[in-house]
């Protein structure tokens, strides 16, 4: 068992920094089972027990389980397949059918990923290659886009150049990409318009917040309207009761 430890400690330390560090995982772990079974056929050998018998009841054994256990085994070649294509790694903040968190590990049975609100999600490796997976984190470098609705009656050329001085002075956004505006549409309350912001992965959260204060607080000093939705009801003319005669009996 020491032994054991030890090699699976010395193959780690040699693979270092060479392979990703969920490679690393899988292939100790695939070590060590490997190594202590070997073991326990070697300790039943010494004990006498006939390794023919051994095998026989393995193989009947075998099949029961393989009946029982096809989606650990289907998790478990999707996990290889995760590991070769890499689409991302421990550490990356990815999406899974609606569910956000970073990965914590990655095993041959499933994914485990830690939420922003410090829960534990385990996802199937199975799930993970049947469906879209969003690496949030997989590039340096990001886009933030920001949509917003200014009134009918505003200046769009004033409109762009204080989006554009916002997005130039603030210290989350970078200068290369340049920032991207776009009037999207003529939306029923307003005029939709677009800006897209480049940053830097580790700046989400600063970035948001940061442009969309200074928005809020630039757009009130000069007098940019954001509207909202407003509903005109319109009961027509009003008209008389309509009269109700009921007949004496």
């Amino acid at each position: 068992m020491i032994t054991l430890k030890l090699l699976t400690y010395l193959i780690g330390k040699k693979m270092g920094s060479k392979y990703s560090p969920q490679f690393r995982m899988l292939t100790i772990k695939g070590v060590y089972y490997t190594g202590m079974t070997l073991i326990l056929l070697y300790v039943l050998q010494l004990a006498g027990v006939k390794m023919s018998a051994i095998f026989g009841a393995a193989g009947i054994a075998g099949i029961a389980i393989g009946f029982a256990a096809q989606t650990s085994i289907s998790n478990i070649i999707s996990g290889l397949f995760i590991v070769s294509e890499k689409p991302f790694s421990i550490g990356d903040i990815i999406e899974v059918e609606g569910k956000l968190g970073i990965v914590d590990s990655m095993d041959l049975i499933s994914i485990k990923l830690k939420t922003f609100d410090n829960l534990f999600i385990r996802i199937p490796n199975t799930t993970i290659i049947n469906t879209h997976v969003v690496n949030i984190t997989r590039y340096p470098l990001r886009r933030m886009n920001f949509t917003l609705n200014i009134a009918y009656k505003e200046d769009l050329g004033r409109v762009q150049e204080i989006l554009m001085d916002i997005a130039l002075k603030n210290p989350f956004c970078l200068d290369e990409p340049a920032p991207y505006f776009l009037i999207k549409d003529f939306a029923q309350s307003g005029i939709s318009l677009l800006l897209g912001l480049w940053f830097e992965k580790n700046d989400y959260t600063n970035l948001k917040n940061s442009i969309m204060t200074e928005i809020h607080e630039r757009f009130k000093k000069e007098g940019i309207e954001i509207p909202f939705p407003h509903i005109s009801l319109y009961a027509g003319k009003s008209t008389e009761p309509f009269p109700v005669i009921t007949k004496k009996q």
